[in-house]
C-alpha cells in the first residue's frame, strides 16, 4: 500500500486548493451560513464545470473514470475550505450508492445528471433515534397496487432541501432480524406527500427533516431488491464515513496552519507567542494529531477505493479522526486565547463543524465498538 499521492492526484489537490482559495473564501462560508439555501448556483456551476461531481464515475455516464481515492483528495480540500453545497450528499451518498446497486436503467437515468451537476441527491436514512443501526429504521413502505406507499419521518438528512432525488430507507417487512426487511427507494422531491423542513444545527449546515405522508412510488423506484436494502446501506455508510474522515482531515490541517501563522504574528511581552514553549508544544501536538489523521484516513479511503474489506479500518479512522479534530480545535483555541472564542474570528467556523462531524455517522464510542467487533472477529 502506497499512501503517497500520484502525480495526477497531486495536481488535482493543488488545483483544487487554488480554486477554492479564490472562489470559496471564508467570507463566502460566513455568508452561506445566513443564506436560506446554503450555497450559490455560481459556485456549484464552477465546481460542476471542473468535473468534480463526476471524477469517480465511469466515462460511460459522463464521468472521468477516476477512483474513490481521487475523490478523497478533493474531499480533503473541500474540508479545508469548508466549501458549502450539496457535493458530499450528491456524490458520496447518492451517486455512489446508485453506481453500487442500481440497474442499468437507473444508472443511465441518474448518473449522467450527477456528473454534469444537474441532478442533486441525498440519502434519507436516520430517524428520531439518530441511529445508524437497522433497528433505527421505522419508516414503513407498504405495497399498494403496482407500487409502494411510504409513511414516516427522517431526520438529519443533509441537503434534502436542494435535492431533486432522495434515496429513502424504509421497512417493507417486519422480521426478527432488524437488518432484514429494509428497502431503498428513489423518491423525487416534488412527489405529493413529501415535505422537507430545514433544521437548525450548531454548524449552520443544511440538515433537514423529511416527512413522508402517503408518498407513493412505482415498483421501479426500488434500488436493489425489496427487503435487501441494508447491505447497500452498509456499503454506502462505509464510503460516507471514509469520505467524512478525509474531509475532517482537511479541516484539522487548516486549523493547524492558521494557528501556527497566528502564533508567529501575535506578539506578547515583546516577542511572538510562538516562541513560548507551551504554545510550541500545543502546535507540535496538533501537527502530530493531523499526521495521524492523514495516515489512518487515507488508509481507510484506499481500502474502500480498492473494494477490499474495510470495516475495521473505517471504524478506527472515524474513532480517531473525530477525537483528533476536537483536540486540534481545542488546542488551537488555547493558542489563540480570547480572540479565538469570538464569532468574528474564523476559528469557530471549524470548531462548530468539527463537533457536528464528530457525531455524523456515529460518534467516537460507536466506532470504537465497531472496531472492537472487527478485532474480536
Amino acid at each position: 500500500m502506497d499512501l503517497g499521492l500520484t502525480e495526477i492526484q497531486q495536481m488535482l489537490k493543488s488545483s483544487a486548493r487554488e480554486f477554492l482559495s479564490q472562489e470559496c473564501p471564508l467570507t463566502l462560508v460566513r455568508e452561506m451560513e445566513e443564506d436560506d439555501r446554503g450555497y450559490t448556483d455560481e459556485l456549484w456551476r464552477q465546481i460542476s464545470g471542473l468535473g468534480w461531481p463526476g471524477i469517480a464515475f465511469p466515462e460511460q455516464y459522463g464521468g472521468t473514470g477516476g477512483s474513490f481515492l481521487d475523490l478523497a483528495v478533493l474531499l480533503e480540500e473541500i474540508g479545508r475550505s469548508l466549501t458549502p453545497g450539496p457535493f458530499f450528499s450528491t456524490v458520496v451518498l447518492g451517486g455512489f450508492t446508485v453506481l453500487d446497486a442500481g440497474t442499468d436503467t437507473q444508472k443511465q437515468y441518474i448518473l449522467p445528471g450527477i456528473c454534469s451537476g444537474q441532478t442533486l441527491m441525498t440519502l434519507a436514512l436516520t430517524e428520531a433515534t439518530a441511529s445508524y443501526e437497522p433497528w433505527g429504521i421505522e419508516t414503513t413502505a407498504i405495497r399498494e397496487g403496482e407500487g409502494f406507499r411510504i409513511d414516516g419521518q427522517k431526520l438529519f438528512v443533509p441537503d434534502a432541501h436542494a435535492a431533486s432525488v432522495l434515496l429513502v430507507a424504509a421497512r417493507t417487512s417486519q422480521t426478527q432480524d432488524p437488518a432484514q426487511g429494509i428497502t431503498l427507494f428513489f423518491v423525487n422531491a416534488d412527489t405529493p406527500g413529501l415535505t422537507i423542513n430545514k433544521l437548525s444545527t450548531i454548524s449552520s449546515d443544511r440538515q433537514c427533516e423529511v416527512v413522508l405522508d402517503g408518498v407513493t412510488v412505482p415498483a421501479q423506484a426500488v434500488l436493489g431488491e425489496v427487503d435487501g436494502g441494508w447491505p447497500i446501506i452498509q456499503r454506502a455508510l462505509q464510503r460516507a464515513v471514509a469520505g467524512k474522515c478525509v474531509e475532517m482531515l482537511g479541516g484539522a490541517d487548516a486549523v493547524v496552519e492558521r494557528t501556527v501563522e497566528y502564533a508567529k504574528q501575535r506578539t506578547q511581552f515583546g516577542r511572538s507567542v510562538g516562541t513560548f514553549q507551551a504554545v510550541q508544544h500545543h502546535c507540535a501536538n496538533m501537527a502530530t494529531d493531523v499526521e495521524g489523521c492523514r495516515q489512518i484516513a487515507y488508509q481507510a479511503a484506499w481500502k474502500v477505493s480498492e473494494g477490499e474489506p474495510s470495516e475495521r479500518e473505517v471504524a478506527m479512522a472515524k474513532a480517531w479522526v473525530s477525537a483528533a479534530y476536537q483536540r486540534v480545535c481545542n488546542l488551537a483555541h488555547q493558542c489563540h486565547g480570547a480572540i479565538g472564542f469570538t464569532k468574528e474570528h474564523d476559528l469557530q467556523l471549524y470548531t462548530r463543524r468539527a463537533k457536528v462531524q464528530e457525531l455524523t455517522y456515529g460518534d467516537v464510542n460507536y466506532h470504537k465498538e465497531l472496531a472492537m467487533r472487527q478485532i474480536e472477529g
